[in-house]
This record gives structure tokens, sequence and C-alpha cells, in this order.
């Protein structure tokens, strides 16, 4: 489990985390968002003690993650898949890793056929695209086999197979009870793999809760409706002061309506004797509430007046 309490990070005038307080579970997949410049990274770095914090407390399994000896047991971390030796194979890597935290050296064998790179573990680092790099990184932080997991954008550069395997691999560790920690700026893979968000936002909090919950707190959402009478319907809508659109190819007979709940337009078809063959509330997406509930938080706004 990992515990931020009233975490705070200065550098002179400049606050970064402002009093960020939650709670990352184990048995869970929990996704940290928020904007460029947010403190995301600052964040992932004060939990694992490589920065010192102003004020507040990051512990991991109870206590200060500098605590823990031979921290490769206890966390696996991956922030930059580029902070390795390029001279060094990925075996010679995991090697001296394994080495410095008393974990058998089998483990290097084991973990380059987990992340898919057994046939290049001979191979110099400085040779590897991005997405083997991240994969190494990857590697380096299931060496350990820690409860704890933390990824800081972990499927950059990867492919299509590589961006899927990571999503089952961190499904798969939440549901041996770890606890998995994942930063990523790509809102539908979030929206597939976490359970749980952390939004922050100018190094505040914004939202700690499930996936669910945070969608449905935008005030973006549609209701569609499919209807034989689609026209008759579509005005008796407008007239009570909603916004419809038809939806789908042509032919179907499905209207996407705004500015009224879908019991209300149950109400109205029923009144007015229409059928329908679907009344369906369509929630926004992930990313959708999260432009819309980060939207004051924004710091590098592409298209703001000078």
């Amino acid at each position: 489990m990992i515990e931020v309490n009233e975490l705070t990070k200065t550098y002179g005038r400049k606050t970064a985390v402002q009093q960020l307080s939650f709670t990352v579970r184990p048995g869970r997949v929990t996704g940290f968002l928020g904007p460029n410049g947010a403190g995301k990274t600052t964040t992932l770095r004060m939990i694992l003690g490589l920065d010192a914090p102003t004020g507040g407390t990051a512990t991991v399994s109870g206590v200060p993650f500098r605590q823990h000896r031979r921290g490769l047991h206890h966390v696996g971390a991956l922030l930059d898949a580029g902070h390795v030796h390029g001279g060094r194979s990925a075996a010679a890597h995991l090697s001296a890793l394994a080495r410095s935290n008393g974990i058998p050296l089998r483990r290097v064998d084991e973990v380059l056929a987990e992340v898919g790179l057994a046939e290049v573990a001979r191979r110099r680092i400085g040779g590897f695209s991005l997405g083997m790099k991240q994969r190494l990184g990857i590697a380096t932080a299931l060496l350990g086999d820690p409860p704890v997991l933390m990824f800081d954008e972990p499927v950059n550069g990867m492919d299509p197979e590589g961006v899927l395997w990571v999503r089952h691999l961190f499904r798969r560790m939440a549901a041996e009870g770890r606890t998995v920690f994942l930063s990523s700026h790509l809102m539908t893979e979030m929206e597939q793999t976490a359970d749980d968000l952390v939004v922050i936002g100018q190094g505040r909090l914004i939202a700690a809760e499930s996936v669910r919950t945070f969608a449905a707190r935008s005030t973006r959402f549609s209701v569609v409706v499919g209807t034989p009478q689609a026209a008759e319907l579509a005005a008796l809508l407008t007239a009570a002061g909603a916004a419809v659109e038809p939806e789908g190819s042509a032919g179907v007979e499905r209207l996407a309506v705004t500015g009224l709940p879908a019991a209300r337009i149950g109400a109205l078809a029923l009144e007015h004797r229409i059928a329908l063959h679907e009344l369906t509330t369509r929630t926004a997406s992930l990313e959708e509430a999260f432009m819309e509930l980060t939207a004051d938080s924004v710091d590098y706004l592409a298209g703001r007046p000078r």
C-alpha cells in the first residue's frame, strides 16, 4: 500500500505539489492522471525517496521507502526507461541490480523472458528501441518480485502488441494482490486498465476515486434512443428543450439526445404513444471527464491568446 499525507514540494517560490493526500490500495490498478506540469513525476519521486518533500509524508507499506533494505524486494518502479547505461547488456544491467539487492540471478532470465527480451539479453542497451527499453524497465521493476509496482508512462514507444501485453500484465499483477500505481497520458488505455484514479492539477488533488465514479462526475452525457418514429420523437424532444442528433448509419433510427434525462424521454414517449426500442444513458468517456474536470488546472494550453 502507498499512503501520501499532506505531501508538499516547493522549489524556491514555485510549489510543485501542495498538501497532497491519497491512498493506493493493493489488489487494484490505480491510475495517476494530471495535465503536464501537474506534479505527477515529482510525487512519484518523493514516494521513492528520490526527492525530499518540503512537508508531509509518503510511505510504502507503512514506512518511508528509504527505510526498506534492499528496495527492489519492496517496490519495483519505472520512471524513465532511458536512465540506463547504454554500454551494458540487458542481462548485465539486471544482474548488477540483482546482486546489489540480494536477488537470485535466476530471476534475471525469468524477467527477461517475462517481458519478451530473452533473445536480446546479451545485446547492448544502447541499441535498443524505446519500446525495448520500456520492456527492460518493466523487467527491472519485476526483478525483486515486489508487492508494490510504480510506473510512469510505461507504454511510450510500444507497438500495439506491447500495449496490450502491458495492460494484461498490470491487471494480472493487481489480481495477485499487488499495489499497481500507473501514470499515463493515454486516456483510452487508462480507461481499460485502471480500477481507481488519483487526479491532480497544479499540484493539488482533484479526485481520488474509481474510474466509473470519476467519469460520472462529468456534465457531458447523452441518451441514445432507438425508435421507429424518430422524426416524431425528435420534434417532441426538441420542443421540450433537448438537443437531438441522428446517430448511426442511414436507415438506423437512433437519436442522440442531450438536455433531458432518460426518465423524462421515456415518459414523453409513453405519453405520446411512441414505441422505444432502446433508451440508454451514455456517460462521458474518461478522456471527456478528464478534460472537463481539469480544465482550470492546465498550465500549457495550445491556442491560448498571448
